[in-house]
């Protein structure tokens, strides 16, 4: 039985995923102004690799990438420890 068909039956279950682009200090004034389409600037860009994390737990890590308009994260390593 390969992995996969082992954790077949916890298929369902749902498990939170994390991929940290960046931080960034605020002030309270600025965040006060941030309203539903405002946009944070962050130094990271397309290419560069960032953590993934399961459960909190560093599980791998990732590339980030532009698809169309929208950013997302390739997944270029899984750990397995």
């Amino acid at each position: 039985m390969n992995p996969q068909e082992e954790v077949a039956p916890l298929g369902d279950i749902p498990v939170e995923i994390e991929i940290e682009l960046d931080r960034r200090i605020m002030t309270a004034r600025e965040i006060l102004r941030l309203e539903q389409g405002s946009v944070i600037e962050t130094v990271r860009s397309a290419g560069e690799n960032i953590d993934i994390y399961i459960g909190g737990v560093l599980c791998g890590s990732g590339e980030i990438v532009v698809i169309e308009s929208t950013l997302g994260v390739r997944i270029t390593d899984f750990r397995d420890d």
